[in-house]
C-alpha cells in the first residue's frame, strides 16, 4: 500500500502554501532493486490532486460531503504508485473544483487557491491546487486530470506547462471518473526537462523519433475568439515555426474546415450562428457535443450519490451539477456520438502522423476571483470553443507559458494525433525558446 510509509508533515493551506493543499504528507519513493539515483524521477517532488485513490486514505473529489460518505481508498492509482516507483516523493493532496466540474479553480468548500503569477485571478480548474502547487515551486510538478480542460486550463491561468496526454494513453485505474469518455490523466511542470522526464515514465515508450512536423496548422478564427489579437500570440507563433522549422504555414480557419468534413455538424450549426460573442459555429458544435456527452456520463456516474445525499455545492457549480443531473433522454447522443466519430476521422486527416495544430489554450486572461455571472459564462463557451478540440477528439495537446505580459500569464498550445504525445513534446522542444524570443520581441515593440 502506498501510504504504508506515510510521514505528516505541518501545514496544509494558509499563505505559505498558497492555499493549494488539501493535506500535507509525505509518500517516499517505493524500494526499489536499483539504486534510487538511477531512477528516472529520483529527487523529484509531486503532488496528487484529490480525486486520485491512495489505499487507506478518503478522496475527497474537492466536497466535503463526498469525503464523509466515503470509506478509504482499497488501492491506489497505478499512475501515483509508477510515480512513486520512479523515485519520486509526494508532498500530498491538493484542492481541486467540486465532483471535478468546473474550469475556475474556486472552492466554497476549502477556499480557492491563490494564483502565484496573477494574485487576484482564479488559478483555474478543477486540477487548481496541483497547478498553483507547481507555478508556487512547491513541488516540482504534479498530478492533475482534464475532462474538459481541468489541467490545460490551470496550467495556462498560472503560467506553467501542462499536459493533456492522448485519451486512454495513461492509465485512469483508482481515479474518481467525471465523464470516462473524456476523462484523461495529466501533470504539470514549470520547465519542459522535468515534464519530459515525467512523460518518459507515465507515457507508454514510443520509437516515434520524429522532432520537425510535417505541417503546422495556425488557423486564424481560433485566435479570433480571444476577441483582440493585441498579445500577439498569432503573430508570435507563425514567426516562431518559419524561423524554427523553415516551411510553409496552413493557415486555414478550422471551423471552415469542420463544416466540410464533420457532415453532422450541419444541422445544428444554425444554433450558434448568431451568437455576439467572437464565436466559430463549428467549434461552438463541438463543444455543445462535448458538453451534451459529458453531462451524459456524469449523471450516469453520480446522479445517485447527489440525489441520495443532497449534497451542499458551492455557487455557480451547483446549478451545472444539478443542470447535468436532471439532463433528460431528449438530448441527441446517438447524433452526438456520430459527429465526435466524424470530428476525430476529420482531425487525424488535417494532421495525419506528424502534423502539429496550434491554438490559444484560453481564450484571454484568468478571469478575475469573484467576475459575475454573465462575463464569466461568456468566457466559458469561447474557452470551452477551444478546450473541445482535443476533448472530443482524444488527441494529446500540451499548453505553453510564453511569460506574462500586463501581469497576466500568456500562453498557446501545440496538439497532435492521438498517440503521438512523444512526438508533441518534441516539436515543443524544439519551439520553446523561439517562442520565448518572439515573445520578447512582440511585446518590447
Amino acid at each position: 500500500m502506498a501510504n504504508a510509509n506515510a510521514i505528516p508533515v505541518a501545514g496544509g493551506g494558509g499563505d505559505p502554501n498558497y492555499g493549494a493543499f488539501m493535506e500535507r504528507f509525505v509518500l517516499p519513493p517505493l524500494p526499489s532493486s536499483s539504486s534510487q539515483q538511477q531512477l528516472p524521477l529520483h529527487g523529484l517532488t509531486f503532488a496528487i490532486k484529490d480525486i486520485f485513490d491512495i489505499a487507506g486514505r478518503v478522496t475527497g473529489f474537492g466536497n466535503p460531503d463526498w469525503a464523509r460518505t466515503h470509506a478509504p481508498a482499497a488501492a491506489t492509482s497505478p499512475v501515483v504508485l509508477a510515480t512513486l516507483a520512479a523515485g519520486a516523493t509526494s508532498l500530498g493532496t491538493t484542492v481541486m473544483d467540486e465532483m471535478a466540474y468546473s474550469i475556475n479553480g474556486e472552492n466554497a468548500h476549502y477556499g480557492t487557491p491563490t494564483n502565484p503569477r496573477a494574485p487576484g485571478r482564479v488559478p483555474g480548474g478543477s486540477s487548481s491546487g496541483s497547478a498553483v502547487a507547481v507555478a508556487a515551486n512547491l513541488v516540482d510538478f504534479s498530478l492533475g486530470t482534464d475532462t474538459g480542460g481541468s489541467v490545460r486550463v490551470p496550467a495556462a491561468y498560472c503560467g506553467i506547462f501542462g499536459l493533456r496526454p492522448s485519451h486512454g494513453l495513461v492509465s485512469a485505474e483508482n481515479v474518481i471518473p467525471m465523464a470516462q469518455m473524456f476523462d484523461t490523466v495529466g501533470w504539470f511542470a514549470r520547465d519542459l526537462s522535468t515534464l519530459s522526464r515525467v512523460n518518459k515514465v507515465l507515457l507508454p515508450l514510443s520509437d516515434d523519433a520524429v522532432k520537425q512536423p510535417t505541417q503546422v496548422t495556425i488557423p486564424m478564427d481560433c485566435f479570433q475568439i480571444l476577441g483582440s489579437l493585441d498579445d500577439r500570440t498569432y503573430q508570435i507563433l507563425n514567426t516562431s515555426v518559419a524561423k524554427r522549422f523553415g516551411q510553409a504555414i496552413d493557415n486555414r480557419n478550422l471551423g471552415d474546415f469542420i463544416s466540410d468534413n464533420v457532415p453532422s455538424i450541419g444541422k445544428f450549426i444554425a444554433d450558434f450562428s448568431e451568437s455576439e460573442l467572437p464565436s466559430v459555429p463549428a467549434l461552438s458544435v463541438i463543444s455543445h457535443v462535448m458538453r451534451g456527452l459529458q453531462r451524459s456520463q456524469f449523471k450516469a456516474n453520480h446522479a445517485e450519490w447527489v440525489n441520495t445525499v443532497k449534497p451542499n455545492l458551492g455557487p455557480g457549480l451547483r446549478e451545472r451539477i444539478h443542470e447535468a443531473i436532471a439532463s433528460g433522454d431528449n438530448e441527441p447522443l446517438e447524433e452526438f456520438q456520430a459527429i465526435r466519430a466524424e470530428f476525430k476521422s476529420a482531425l487525424a486527416a488535417l494532421l495525419k502522423d506528424h502534423g502539429i495544430l496550434a491554438i490559444p489554450t484560453v481564450p484571454g486572461p484568468p478571469p478575475k476571483v469573484g467576475m459575475e455571472a454573465a462575463p464569466l459564462e461568456n468566457y466559458r463557451a469561447r474557452a470551452f470553443s477551444l478546450l473541445s478540440i482535443a476533448g472530443l477528439s482524444g488527441f494529446c495537446q500540451v499548453s505553453i507559458p510564453l511569460g506574462t505580459r500586463n501581469g497576466v500569464p500568456v500562453s498557446v498550445s501545440l496538439l497532435a494525433r492521438h498517440g503521438a504525445d512523444h512526438f508533441l513534446l518534441n516539436v515543443a522542444e524544439q519551439l520553446y525558446e523561439t517562442l520565448l524570443d518572439e515573445a520578447t520581441r512582440a511585446w518590447a515593440s
